[in-house]
């Protein structure tokens, strides 16, 4: 048996030399101007999502696992994970413009308002969760058709 290093293979230690190479001129262009402002904001970010986001949404991943074990569902997690992952994201995003706190910078680069932000980012979470609720029941309504009659 031969023992072979895990570094992959060459392109992808082209791939990762080249991401880290993009990441690095990155860095050197983000921090050519107010690099102060940059780092703060940095380590604000890191420091709300360790101490505030991660607890919250472990939290609430807790609750739907119990919720869902309770009720003998639990493989119905992933169907309620990935829409609020979905979801979480597109409020992280645009977050300025749902909450409306860039509406005077956004409208002296676009020209348009930032009012329908909202309404479309509720609209989207709907939809993600509803179509996740109907492949979950799609999957249900599967599974207890294939069981034998004497189960149901």
């Amino acid at each position: 048996m031969r023992l072979r290093p895990p570094l992959g293979n060459p392109f992808q230690i082209l791939l990762l030399a080249c991401s880290f190479a993009l990441a690095g001129y990155a860095g050197v262009r983000l921090l050519a101007g107010d690099w102060r402002a940059v780092a703060l904001w940095l380590v604000g970010a890191a420091l709300l999502h360790d101490l505030v986001l991660l607890p919250l949404y472990t939290l609430a991943d807790r609750a739907v696992v119990r919720g869902l074990g309770a009720a003998g569902r639990r493989e119905g997690t992933l169907y309620v994970r990935v829409p609020a992952a979905l979801s979480g994201l597109l409020l992280l995003v645009w977050f300025p413009l749902i909450s409306g706190m860039a509406d005077r910078r956004y409208r002296s680069a676009t020209g348009l308002s930032t009012d329908g932000f909202l309404a479309r980012w509720l609209l989207i979470s709907a939809v993600l969760f509803g179509g996740s609720a109907l492949l979950w029941g799609l999957r249900v309504r599967r599974a207890t058709k294939r069981r034998p009659p004497a189960a149901h």
